[in-house]
């Protein structure tokens, strides 16, 4: 374990488990290059409070307070009036010029009003069978993107081309008027029958093609560059447990979220990887969640989550080790873990599935029976959170 070379965050739950925090914490304590994300887009929502500020980042990176660069691999889906959004805010927060720290892969599909519109005409259409989305239009973005060889009619993952699709837009088309026009028009046309934005194609060319002369828009190569020029930290959206491939579908995220994107990223360069875990489980929205306690939701208060704006209620339960040993087998192996929410007040863990809940007596080694600790966090803030050194000792227990 080498923390001190790149890193790879990647939540080992349903999400929520504190990667921002972890993310903060490790950009602060090191020199960082920059902050890769390697999947997800506007839907993520990583708390971190450090020197009285609070920020929830969605598609900045969370190493921002520590005044680390984002960039945006192609892996993300790229949302700008939610970008505009973020940047207000955290320019608020004290960081100047915000989209001066970002850069995006030109290659990274764009998340248009009319995904987003789509996304949620389709889960109200779905009533009580919700799947639990966001509502931020990520899955209808890269269900689009799959349509080229499609013909109306055609079922394509379970849902019907109703129209006739073109390509999808990138984030490079921003700076191609003509070409994102002729794509936005298809999408126009493509979900007229499902759902109309307010916005005008006209009206997106002109805002995308601001959102091109704000960022700097890259090549393929950039997160190598970055990762040769120093130490990069992978920021993970979600959680393992909503991944496309190992989660529970349909409730699930259409993301990658286990550690897989990074290391392609990475081209085989040499990197730890992190597995976020809370002391208990929580998952937001609908979908199983076999541990489910509503005593624990009482017992522990949400200081920066609550409920989803469309996605719905905020739930806990008790840690489930089975469910955390198939996370990190689904990451196929992980270097250590970091472990959050250590204040909360004796937890309880199901060891096996149908068994009682437990209490852990000893949280700390309980989980570092199963793997190294790299990073505990005791509560919100960066204060609370702890980072192992020396660099290359196994474990470091901190509190």
């Amino acid at each position: 374990m080498n923390l001190d070379g790149h890193v790879v965050v990647a939540g080992l739950g349903f999400g929520d488990e504190g990667k921002g925090a972890v993310v903060d914490a490790l950009c602060a304590g090191r020199p960082t290059t920059a902050v890769v994300r390697f999947n997800g887009g506007a839907q993520a929502a990583h708390n971190v409070v450090a020197d009285g500020r609070h920020h929830t980042f969605s598609q900045f990176g969370a190493g921002t307070f520590a005044g680390v660069p984002t960039h945006l691999s192609h892996f993300v889906l790229v949302e700008p009036f939610a970008l505009a959004t973020e940047a207000r805010q955290l320019e608020a927060a004290g960081i100047r010029n915000p989209l001066a720290l970002l850069s995006v892969d030109g290659r990274a599909l764009l998340t248009t009003p009319f995904h987003i519109h789509a996304n949620r005409a389709r889960e109200d259409a779905r009533g009580q069978a919700r799947h639990g989305s966001c509502g931020k239009g990520i899955g209808e973005t890269v269900w689009y993107s799959l349509l080229r060889a499609a013909n109306p009619g055609d079922v394509v993952e379970g849902q019907e081309v109703l129209g006739e699709p073109g390509e999808a837009p990138t984030v490079a088309d921003c700076a191609r008027p003509a070409v994102l026009r002729r794509k936005l028009d298809a999408l126009a046309r493509f979900y007229a029958p499902l759902a109309t934005p307010r916005h005008s194609v006209d009206e997106l060319v002109a805002l995308y093609r601001d959102f091109a002369a704000a960022v700097r828009i890259t090549d393929g190569e950039e997160t190598g560059r970055l990762a040769d020029r120093g130490r990069v930290v992978f920021e993970g959206a979600q959680g393992v447990l909503l991944d496309q491939h190992h989660g529970f579908h349909p409730h699930t995220t259409w993301s990658t979220t286990t550690p897989h994107n990074a290391r392609e990223l990475l081209a085989g360069r040499p990197h730890t990887v992190l597995g976020v875990v809370r002391t208990y489980h929580t998952r937001h929205g609908a979908g199983p969640f076999p541990t489910e306690d509503p005593a624990v939701l009482a017992r522990y208060p949400e200081a920066h989550n609550g409920a989803g704006e469309y996605q719905g209620a905020w739930r806990a339960g008790h840690l489930d080790a089975t469910l955390l040993d198939y996370a990190i087998a689904a990451c196929d192996g992980v270097d250590a873990l970091a472990v959050t929410h250590l204040d909360a007040d004796r937890p309880r863990v199901v060891l096996d599935h149908g068994s009682p809940a437990v209490e852990l007596t000893d949280p700390l080694a309980w989980f570092g029976a199963r793997l190294p600790v790299a990073v505990t966090g005791y509560g919100p803030d960066r204060a609370d959170y702890r980072v192992a050194r020396p660099s290359r000792v196994p474990v470091t227990i901190c509190g």
